[in-house]
């Protein structure tokens, strides 16, 4: 069964750039919805963005929205999260997620996860 690798994590200050890189290990992937979920200490995981794909629209969860910005390269098999302006409150392991279904009411969007997760990569973010 294929895997999903994530990489990229780190410790930033406020107002930095991170970016998140998740590598599919087959072409498997390259038929799913891709999409990253994250989950701070303490509290449930949460969406972060979603992409079918890559020139079809994306979605984010209304948190990180205008700060974040999913991309996916099928050529590489790759799906990257670009977090800019980051904050404090984005601390967290974040994991890449396959066979995702994001859905939206309004301007709050969420997703239910797909059953294919990485082990995840942690963002600190301090002020």
């Amino acid at each position: 069964q294929g895997r999903l690798v994530e990489s990229g994590g780190g410790l930033a200050q406020a107002g930095d750039s991170l970016r998140l890189s998740c590598a599919a290990s087959d072409r498997t992937f390259s038929n799913y919805d891709m999409g990253w979920f994250r989950q701070a200490p303490g509290k449930e995981r949460e969406f972060v963005a979603a992409i079918s794909r890559p020139d079809a629209p994306t979605t984010y969860s209304a948190s990180v929205k205008g700060r974040f910005t999913i991309s996916r390269d099928k050529v590489k098999n790759t799906v990257d999260l670009q977090m800019d302006s980051l904050k404090p409150e984005d601390t967290a392991v974040y994991y890449c997620n396959a066979d995702l279904a994001s859905y939206c009411s309004g301007s709050m969007c969420d997703a239910l996860p797909g059953d294919y997760w990485g082990r995840g990569t942690q963002v600190t973010v301090s002020l």
